[in-house]
């Protein structure tokens, strides 16, 4: 069945997501690319040399290459750092380890044992570790938004985005399967009406009671509807099914948006009750605002 192109040329094309903003600029370009390839080159040159040559060229690769998939991890763990509002910072500092694993691996590339020199070895090692570093950066080393006195709270509320974000990435990853480009896209933008609660809830945890059903049973509930429609529109083209997909997909939209708003107005409610206590407060203490 015929579909309509959707690129960003298109008459219908939105360049602004629907919550507002610009979609974040992924950071795993070609540098990264550059780290898988480039190793390749000992792969070439291990089998001109002798056995131990081989060996220290073949374990460089090996070295090399586990540097590059944690430079690939850490760079997505940190665009995901930066999205977040609150967020802790990652468990294991990839980047950083990439950085050292760089080094090593050049030091054991570099490594002659025709006339084995420790300097020059201990160069390749320091270059490495150093370019990689100013390349890539550190990791994230602090925590963002958690305050000391509310760290509780904060954590509560970042255990609950992380699940929420796990469901909204198996929701993206599931409806790749149906092979539909708008499907896609339409997922997208309901990934992006959900994180506007997030960024909510983020900014006042006490949302989170409230909001608690829609960043679980919910989401859960549209990552298992997703997951079986894309198997069955991938099976059988059912055109039903994808009427009635999207018709939750509207549904859910239309949810995740309202709570939004009754959120935001509760949380100015508050506000107002706050700004009239201390009006009257001041009232009694003789204070008149200018």
């Amino acid at each position: 069945m015929a579909e309509r192109y959707g690129g960003k040329f298109s008459p219908n094309a939105s360049p602004v997501s629907p919550g507002g903003r610009r979609p974040r600029r992924s950071r795993l370009g070609a540098r990264v690319n550059f780290l898988f390839i480039l190793p390749f080159l000992l792969v070439l040159t291990a089998f001109q040399q002798q056995p131990v040559g081989m060996a220290a060229d073949l374990f460089a690769f090996g070295i090399l290459m586990l540097a590059a998939w944690l430079t690939r991890e850490g760079l997505r763990a940190e665009q995901e750092f930066e999205a977040r509002r609150v967020a802790k910072r990652p468990a294991i500092p990839r980047k950083i380890f990439a950085s050292v694993l760089t080094g090593l691996g050049l030091a054991v590339a570099g490594y002659a044992p025709e006339t084995p020199s420790l300097l020059n070895s201990s160069l390749f090692a320091i270059l490495g570790c150093v370019l990689h570093f100013l390349a890539f950066g550190p990791d994230p080393l602090k925590h963002k938004g958690v305050a000391d006195g509310d760290a509780f709270q904060t954590d509560r509320v970042a255990r609950a985005v992380d699940e929420a974000e796990r469901h909204l990435s198996a929701m993206k990853e599931a409806i790749r399967g149906a092979g539909v480009s708008a499907l896609n896209r339409r997922v997208d933008a309901f990934a992006e009406t959900a994180r506007e609660m997030f960024r909510v809830v983020e900014d006042d945890p006490r949302d989170l009671t409230g909001a608690r059903r829609f960043l679980g049973v919910y989401l859960l509930g549209a990552r298992d509807a997703t997951t079986q429609f894309a198997d069955l529109y991938a099976r059988s083209k059912n055109e039903t099914a994808r009427s009635e997909y999207e018709a939750l997909l509207d549904d859910l939209e239309g949810s995740f948006t309202a709570r939004t708003e009754k959120m935001l107005l509760d949380d100015k409610s508050n506000l107002d009750v706050e700004i009239e206590v201390l009006r009257e407060r001041l009232a009694r203490e003789g204070i008149k605002g200018q």
